[in-house]
């Protein structure tokens, strides 16, 4: 308990003058050339991103702007561990009318895709960064040598170059990322108000304390670990966020488990709203095709139909209860609650119906006698999550 508390208040010791990045230099549009692609559907480019030992660097991205007169939304989006840049990515966000653009943040370029888009071959090249992810034993390093700080960087710059592209509306993007790419959105979101919302898949903060790196921690030892902490764990940034976040995860997920994930999405400023999916695979297709996803960039970029919205929730020794906006009425609604403890991966979750009460607009579930954890969620006509917070006792 003492080593924990001295590390987050070590953590808390970084103050704005003191931050890594020089944010007014990675709001710049940074210098690019083109990049050849055999990617149908998406242009490619390289970024100019930060120097790294003493050397330049590139970045490389896929990207795509729908054609037509009017400015459209956009979207930059983040790759999480083994992935690079992802064309599969730019052509989701495409069909759905948005700009996109997928950046590499490991000093790679994808090579001829296989069959499968997301694990396309991935090549270091001459103007490479650092590589991922994590960096823990880099930490000794200088600053502008570690890969969180080129990542950031790179993710930031990528949004600057894309608020510039004709054919974009630069007061409309978004950001998300998947796994470490939603470790980097939590981060990103949290430094760069331009954006008009987050939306951290999986990833997180709250590392050194419950997650699957700690045996990195370990072996890191408390002064290291403390430094890594106070540099790159985004629970340090989090607090400076007031845009509003969509927070997705799932029970077990292996590495970013819910204590701290819950401890994560609870420090920004702004709204936040939370789909907290039963037994939710970790992979990029899975992460980066829930639905919600999409109606929520709608919901904040182009007025479309919002998800279900919970105002309040709470619980009784024997209920869980939740109150929601009359916009959107669920259609379904269940008590998700496991009985065991230990380690998070490993709990067994189980649902129950729970009972939706239209006109007081209030939706309660009866709380097994045995359950150690519970949490609600809604689901409206479209089949899309939202949920309440998980409790513990």
């Amino acid at each position: 308990m003492f080593r924990t508390a001295l590390l987050f208040l070590l953590a808390l010791t970084l103050h704005a003058d003191d931050l890594p990045w020089r944010l007014s230099d990675l709001r710049k549009t940074p210098q690019s050339w083109d990049a050849p692609t055999t990617e149908p559907g998406v242009k490619a480019v390289w970024l100019a991103g930060p120097p790294y030992k003493g050397k330049p660097t590139r970045a490389f991205a896929y990207y795509a702007i729908p054609p037509g007169n009017a400015k459209a939304p956009a979207m930059v989006l983040i790759h999480g561990g083994g992935g690079t840049a992802f064309a599969e990515w730019v052509r989701m966000w495409n069909k759905e009318g948005f700009a996109a653009i997928s950046v590499d943040t490991v000093g790679t370029i994808p090579d001829k895709a296989t069959d499968n888009p997301w694990n396309p071959k991935r090549n270091r090249h001459e103007f490479s960064g650092p590589a991922g992810w994590g960096d823990f034993d880099n930490i000794d390093a200088p600053v502008t040598d570690q890969w969180s700080y080129h990542a950031v960087a790179v993710s930031i710059l990528a949004h600057s170059w894309l608020r510039a592209q004709p054919g974009v509306d630069p007061k409309r993007i978004g950001v998300t990322g998947i796994s470490w790419g939603g470790y980097l959105t939590s981060i990103v979101a949290s430094l760069d108000h331009r954006f008009r919302f987050g939306i951290p898949v999986y990833g997180c903060g709250f590392l050194s304390e419950d997650s699957a790196w700690l045996k990195n921690f370990a072996a890191l030892g408390p002064e290291r670990t403390a430094k890594w902490v106070s540099r790159w764990d985004p629970k340090v940034y989090l607090s400076r966020g007031r845009i509003p976040m969509f927070w997705i995860n799932g029970t077990n997920d292996f590495a970013y488990v819910p204590s701290s994930w819950q401890s994560s999405y609870r420090l920004p400023r702004g709204p936040r709203t939370l789909s907290f999916q039963v037994r939710m695979k970790h992979n990029h297709p899975d992460g980066s095709k829930p639905a919600e996803i999409f109606v929520y960039a709608k919901e904040q970029l182009q007025h479309g139909e919002p998800l279900v919205r919970i105002t309040k929730q709470g619980a009784t020794q024997d209920e869980a209860w939740a109150l929601y906006h009359r916009r959107v009425t669920p259609q379904k609604a269940e008590l998700c609650f496991t009985n065991d403890s230990g380690k998070w991966q490993d709990r067994v979750w189980q649902t129950l119906p729970a009972a939706i009460d239209t006109e007081s607009r209030r939706v309660s579930a009866t709380i097994p006698p045995a359950a150690r954890v519970f949490y609600l969620n809604l689901t409206d006509t479209r089949g899309l999550i939202v949920s309440t917070e998980h409790i513990e006792r």
